[in-house]
């Protein structure tokens, strides 16, 4: 099931940055990888701190809700996007797009997509019975000031 876009339109599939696949003992590994790959791209210190905590919000989900296992991959087309895959059973997405307000905390979650459609320019979710990808694009100041 794919959702509309947050904020702006679609991030095109690009210049493939970064590929790797992961599990909670990777996760210091591939964000420090993330950062070093935004950082590359022309992200702000700001710009980056937002888009390595969205980054790793999608990697814990795919870590407590979809196996344990995912992969992780950044591309570059018009905007740095990330794309997390997992082999999961799916959720229903209307539960958590478009949400604007808060979620309550819960011991089962649900904050972290939430935190993700503010820290990112675009969320897009597929999720079925064979698994979730989730594509987002970073959050960048607007040039023209």
């Amino acid at each position: 099931m794919a959702n509309p876009p947050l904020d702006r339109h679609a991030p095109a599939a690009g210049q493939p940055l970064f590929s790797s696949s992961f599990t909670l003992a990777d996760l210091a590994r591939v964000r420090r990888e993330v950062e070093a790959v935004s950082r590359r791209c022309g992200l702000d210190h700001d710009e980056i701190e937002n888009w390595v905590i969205a980054v790793n919000e999608l990697m814990i989900n795919v870590i407590r809700h979809g196996g344990g296992r995912g992969g992780l991959r950044l591309l570059l087309d018009d905007q740095l996007t990330c794309e997390v895959t997992d082999q999961g059973w799916g959720f229903n997405t209307a539960h958590y797009f478009p949400r604007t307000e808060r979620p309550p905390l819960s011991d089962t979650g649900g904050m972290g997509l939430w935190v993700v459609g503010h820290m990112a320019d675009y969320v897009l979710v597929e999720s079925g019975p064979t698994g979730t990808t989730i594509r987002i694009a970073a959050r960048t100041r607007d040039p023209r000031g």
